[in-house]
């Protein structure tokens, strides 16, 4: 008996660890130059990409998230207007309220037949909750060479939850997100993936 009930309140806190982790896939595409020699090292500053605000709180989130996911591949990070490449990083969010209907319904039915007619009336009542708005991301980086401003490395990842997702906040959602992007660095070319 003593071991039969840490196993059940074991498995009761990991169901509701389950339940309290959302899911969703970042979708990521990314291509790169034939010629990666270039990546991976040197010296790397964030800066915002042309018409993006670089003092936005949530843009410093984001590029801070990138910057070290940059040094974690071996960049050493440089201020801005410094360093052997530049990564433009430009980021949006925007919220989808979802398609608003009426919770009652009605159905009207009648019929004739030898043995005489009959009306029916029918009413449905949808109790499920209003299903919540959904957070849309999108992260976009391009990595260049800054003697160049030749394109070495280009990435966007996209992500998608609910509101009420602990992962809709910046502070949990941008190391997801930069985490998505730069997995397997520089990756397949051309290639969509979907990281979870």
């Amino acid at each position: 008996m003593k071991r039969i009930v840490p196993v059940l309140v074991l498995s009761g806190l990991l169901a509701l660890a389950g339940c309290m982790t959302p899911v969703g896939p970042v979708e990521v595409t990314r291509f790169h130059a034939a010629d990666v020699s270039m990546l991976g090292k040197g010296t790397i500053s964030v800066e915002p990409a042309p018409g993006m605000d670089g003092n936005n709180l949530e843009w410093q989130s984001y590029r801070a998230a990138v910057m070290r996911q940059l040094v974690l591949l071996g960049y050493s990070e440089a201020s801005p207007g410094t360093g052997t490449q530049v990564a433009h990083m430009a980021m949006s969010r925007q919220t989808l309220e979802p398609q608003g209907r009426s919770p009652v319904s009605v159905g009207i039915g009648g019929s004739t037949g030898s043995y005489g007619s009959g009306i029916g009336l029918g009413i449905g009542l949808n109790l499920s909750p209003k299903p919540s708005a959904q957070v849309t991301t999108d992260l976009a980086v391009t990595i260049r060479d800054r003697a160049s401003n030749a394109s070495l490395w280009e990435g966007r990842a996209s992500f998608t939850v609910s509101t009420r997702s602990p992962l809709a906040a910046t502070t949990l959602g941008a190391p997801k997100m930069t985490e998505a992007l730069f997995k397997g660095f520089p990756g397949q070319s051309g290639e969509t993936i979907e990281v979870k």
